[in-house]
């Protein structure tokens, strides 16, 4: 059925219910878990307000943590794992790896760190979501509930 799941994580909340959803279904299915973390290269800031470099190391210690926390669930779910991290546009960077790796199937929260909490889906999402070529799980915000 799939060879590999690959989880984007961008160590917010929805990727972190992410994480656990592609964990369990690589341990499942026993696949190898691939995990990526992107880090955003299109954001412009004003120099005169925030320093670039000081935004930029604190956007690569949250990439590797939220790896960390991917290596971290796998093992104990004894599911081996590979990561990376790559700089660029998130969703062209993730569907890059799923081509250059064969990934059969993508895992991803909802929703991203965005302060714009009121989109159905993070713009990542969406980009991912019209854009791949292979079958993506989309783990939903525990806060939003359905009504019949």
């Amino acid at each position: 059925m799939f060879n590999s799941v690959l989880v984007a994580t961008d160590g917010s909340e929805a990727a972190e219910r992410a994480i656990d959803h592609a964990v369990n279904l690589a341990h499942r299915l026993e696949v190898p878990l691939h995990a990526i973390a992107v880090l955003e290269s299109r954001t412009e800031y004003d120099s005169d307000i925030v320093d670039p470099e000081v935004v930029r190391a604190q956007q690569e210690r949250q990439a590797q943590a939220a790896l960390e926390t991917v290596e971290k669930a796998a093992l104990e779910h004894d599911v081996s794992v590979v990561t990376v991290q790559r700089e660029g546009v998130p969703h062209e960077e993730i569907l890059t790896y799923v081509e250059e790796r064969d990934i059969e199937t993508l895992v991803v929260g909802a929703r991203g760190r965005s302060a714009f909490r009121g989109a159905l889906l993070g713009s990542t999402v969406d980009a991912l979501v019209r854009q791949s070529p292979r079958p993506i799980v989309v783990v939903g915000d525990e806060s939003v509930t359905s009504e019949s």
